[in-house]
């Protein structure tokens, strides 16, 4: 097992004291929006073996069996298949939607026969993988996902009174679900921006008015309005009205699979992802909108935001399930005087003390103690103990067979 050390990213719409405050560090003054955890190029962990900190996934690259198993190895290639993060955004992230592992492979193929260069601000493919994710709540977490059933997004729409999104209601109300999601999208995403960005100033207004009321949809109505402050005359405000409104507490988590169309608002929480840096973007952001690549990605279809909390397994963890393979998580509550958990996998695993202390303890008596915030890296194969006092997540992948299976 090995200590991480961990980079992190200072996106704009970072908190610039959630990420401090857990690892009990002074704030620098800037944005601290994702603390990366694994082997992504972008920004890997690294570990120091004895030779002084290297790369992990130059570590993986040097012997990928050795590390993540045969098995891992088997069906994903010799490099680490998921990401894991801690995220704390203080403002919202752009509005966004994932492909799935065909459009993915079908994407970058294409963009890399043109000649894309893979860090031109027009790619919408990085790599050839889809990026399934899901988030945990740390503290209260507020995000959009997936569509609102059409009737009452018309309903939302209606109440706001406002005469550009009255054809965006009739449409909502005179088509089937799919085909009405479809051309309201279109629209919003289609229109001349400077033609819209006056709807969209009189429905922040209206949706800042009707925040402060007792109405169905206050909730959402105040995550609109502050969505149009943070970007004013952004069409991607009016096709954040499309989607459902969420606010996770802490423990609680949402899956977002290819095609669900969704944005993180506010809160800290951690993040476990396919490898991947593929994302489609609606709006909400300066960078590069794709509306005939996204339109052909996202799936039209409504669908409730389907809130996770974890199920007890036969480990004594409590498990968030999901139906990809790249990645499973896990949380464990350690209470001093308590058995430790025995974590057998022939998959790697990354462990992170969330809140506490944890303390690892490995088949040969070696030992190491992990701080809130800190984490560890667990080859594949190799049995090590769980104990401490606090919480911690279990990140790895999800085995065809054998231990933790």
């Amino acid at each position: 097992m090995d200590r991480l050390l961990n980079t992190v990213r200072p996106y704009a719409w970072g908190s610039t004291t959630a990420i401090p405050d857990l690892l009990g560090t002074a704030p620098t003054g800037e944005p601290q929006a994702e603390l990366w955890m694994g082997a992504h190029p972008g920004a890997p962990s690294r570990v120091d073996r004895g030779a002084g900190p290297v790369a992990l996934n130059e570590v993986i690259a040097a012997d990928p069996r050795r590390e993540l198993g045969d098995d891992t190895v088997a069906r994903f290639g010799p490099g680490l298949p998921f990401l894991f993060k801690i995220l704390a955004a203080a403002d919202p992230l752009s509005l966004q939607v994932h492909p799935d592992l065909d459009q993915a492979k079908a994407g970058h193929a294409d963009e890399e026969a043109r000649g894309v260069p893979v860090d031109a601000p027009h790619r919408n493919y990085k790599d050839a993988n889809h990026k399934p994710e899901l988030i945990c709540a740390l503290t209260p977490f507020e995000g959009l996902c997936g569509f609102r059933a059409p009737d009452a997004t018309a309903e939302l729409l209606a109440a706001l009174d406002v005469d550009g999104l009255k054809p965006y209601v009739d449409l909502l109300r005179a088509h089937p679900e799919s085909a009405a999601l479809r051309e309201v999208l279109t629209a919003v995403l289609s229109a001349e921006r400077t033609a819209v960005a006056g709807t969209v100033t009189e429905a922040a207004a209206a949706a800042g008015r009707l925040a402060a009321e007792d109405v169905p949809h206050r909730a959402a109505y105040a995550a609109y309005a502050t969505l149009a402050r943070h970007y004013p005359g952004d069409p991607g405000v009016l096709a954040a009205m499309l989607l459902n409104h969420v606010l996770l507490q802490p423990g609680e988590a949402l899956y977002l699979g290819a095609g669900v169309p969704h944005a993180y608002l506010s809160g800290l929480g951690v993040e476990i992802m396919a490898n991947s840096d593929n994302v489609l973007r609606c709006g909400l952001t300066p960078k590069h909108v794709d509306v005939p690549e996204l339109l052909r990605v996202v799936r039209f279809e409504a669908t409730p935001p389907g809130v996770l909390r974890p199920e007890a397994d036969v480990d004594g963890a409590e498990e968030y399930e999901t139906p990809v393979e790249e990645f499973r998580l896990s949380r464990y509550a350690l209470a001093p005087g308590s058995a430790p958990h025995r974590l057998d996998a022939r998959t790697p695993q990354i462990l992170l003390c969330a809140a506490g202390r944890a303390l690892l303890r490995g088949e040969d008596g070696t030992e190491l103690t992990l701080g809130s915030g800190e984490s560890a890296f667990v080859r594949a194969g190799e049995r090590v103990e769980l104990g401490g006092e606090g919480t911690a997540f279990r990140a790895t992948v999800r085995a065809t067979s054998g231990p933790y299976s």
